[in-house]
């Protein structure tokens, strides 16, 4: 079992990096999948898409069942009745394929049993000031690197020994490989538009968060913990006598909530003194006012502090950890134009199946 929680957790790291997008104006629209085999009480396959980083839909092998998780998807369904339904039975066939391709990995790494995972993240970013469009499609085994595809060579980088049968194969598909291309900088962020009109209302919301002070022990960093916002377009900070402080200063990641909206924290290494000259500051993009909380000691909730304060602090872990959780075992999600056939995803190309699963 260490071994899982080591594998997640440098898998974790890895994905907080692509979660984490900059502020701004750049929208996404991205799919994940993950597949896992011998992880206790953990779903073989699991499914999601996420615009502006809420999910939107998720699909795992435990309900099989492909399911809305934003009001606005509402919208969609109303505009293809069909969809869920077709999403459902196109996930329900990715499931096995992703099963039998972790057993075509453990074979090139020349493992018999244990935990491993397999993960694939794709999609793009716009901005809507400039116009500039990206595009990602990377997969990855137990937590590292497999194989990604560079969009300005249009060809696919193999980091691991294992995965360069893949690259050749893949990069000898150019039928494929413009389909990708076309799908990453056009089809993707068609939808991308489409999504952000749907939910514009939901995604640029722009109600405050609660911000809490917390620290462990009195030798602590002091946290200044940020959670119940909807946009993922923040900054937080700590200053000193009006100044922005970099140094002694630790951001963490934004992390979903399971409601749809986010948290966020800025840790300070413990001051010898003038408490009263640092404070902290929120700042959400639309929103007109900061959320500015100056550093008492009163404030802020420790382990000596009241019971019930406690019990605030670990729900607020536990949360985040069913957070990530729920995040490292996102899946991955297809979306079909209605009435338009997009470009066929890597798995349900013919010859890329007979690569990652070779007959005997």
């Amino acid at each position: 079992m260490r071994q899982v929680k080591m594998k997640m957790l440098v898998f974790l790291s890895l994905l907080g990096i692509c979660l984490h997008d900059a502020a701004g104006v750049t929208h996404s629209l991205k799919y994940f999948y993950t597949a896992s085999s011998g992880v206790p009480n953990f779903p073989e396959f699991v499914a999601v898409g996420l615009v502006d980083e809420a999910q939107m839909i998720h699909y795992d092998s435990n309900t099989r069942r492909a399911e809305p998780k934003q009001d606005w998807m509402s919208r969609v369904t109303a505009d293809d009745p069909q969809y869920l339904e077709r999403e459902t039975q196109n996930l329900i066939g990715h499931q096995q394929v992703f099963k039998a391709n972790i057993g075509v990995a453990k074979q090139r790494f020349n493992q018999t049993g244990g935990a491993h995972v397999a993960q694939r993240m794709y999609g793009c970013e716009w901005d809507d000031e400039t116009g500039e469009v990206k595009g990602f499609f990377q997969d990855g085994y137990d937590g590292e690197d497999f194989i990604a595809f560079d969009l300005k060579t249009e060809t696919w980088i193999a980091p691991k020994p294992q995965a360069v049968i893949t690259k050749h194969k893949w990069d000898n598909n150019r039928a494929w490989i413009a389909q990708t291309k076309n799908y990453l900088t056009q089809e993707c962020v068609d939808w991308l538009k489409k999504y952000v009109d749907y939910g514009r209302s939901s995604l640029r919301r722009t109600e405050l968060p609660s911000v809490s002070l917390l620290q462990k022990t009195p030798s602590s960093p002091v946290s200044c913990h940020a959670t119940g916002f909807y946009s993922d377009r923040v900054t937080m900070f700590w200053r000193k006598d009006g100044e922005e402080l970099h140094e002694d200063v630790d951001h963490g990641e934004i992390l979903p909530n399971n409601d749809g909206s986010f948290q966020t924290s800025v840790d300070l290494n413990p001051p010898t003194g003038d408490w009263e000259k640092y404070e902290c500051v929120f700042q959400l993009a639309g929103a007109k006012n900061d959320i500015v909380t100056k550093l008492e000691k009163p404030k802020i909730r420790t382990n000596g502090g009241n019971p019930s304060d406690m019990t605030v602090i670990i729900v607020i872990v536990a949360v985040v950890v069913l957070a990530l959780v729920a995040i490292a075992v996102i899946g991955y999600f297809i979306y079909k134009k209605n009435k338009a056939k997009r470009p066929p995803s890597p798995v349900s190309n013919p010859e890329v199946l007979e690569e990652l699963n070779p007959k005997a």
